[in-house]
């Protein structure tokens, strides 16, 4: 999966960088290299690495219901907009089901941020289908 010059996702394998962007996107074919964090314990994690929680849902995702102090930057906007992330503190990304917080985690990692995904998203803490 890769991302467009414009900042959405669009399958196939990623490519190098874009002109409107000085980053790079990055996807690991292997998944096991970004740290995956339980469902259950989440809340411990985030507040023993005094982390961010990004959620990369979009808004109608959101609207539905987020972890607490989460920010939201849609997967799409991550290219554009991931240089307001902290860098000085890890990184929990979330979604729906955990695949496309990964690939951003994925991304993170390439740009020098500490991140990880939390495993099986929302829906593995039952606050979304």
């Amino acid at each position: 999966m890769s991302m467009t010059a414009s900042g959405r996702w669009r399958g196939g394998s990623v490519g190098g960088r874009h002109a409107e962007t000085p980053v790079s996107l990055y996807h690991s074919g292997d998944m096991s290299l970004i740290a995956q964090v339980d469902a259950a314990d989440w809340e411990s994690w985030v507040k023993d690495n005094d982390a961010t929680v990004l959620d990369v849902r979009e808004q109608d995702e959101w609207d539905l219901g987020t972890l607490p102090e989460a920010v939201l930057m849609s997967q799409g906007d991550i290219v554009a907009r991931f240089e307001e992330i902290p860098k000085d503190k890890p990184v929990l990304c979330v979604c729906r089901s955990g695949g496309r917080s990964s690939n951003v985690a994925a991304f993170l990692a390439f740009n020098g941020y500490e991140a990880a995904n939390l495993s099986g998203g929302m829906k593995a803490l039952g606050m979304q289908d």
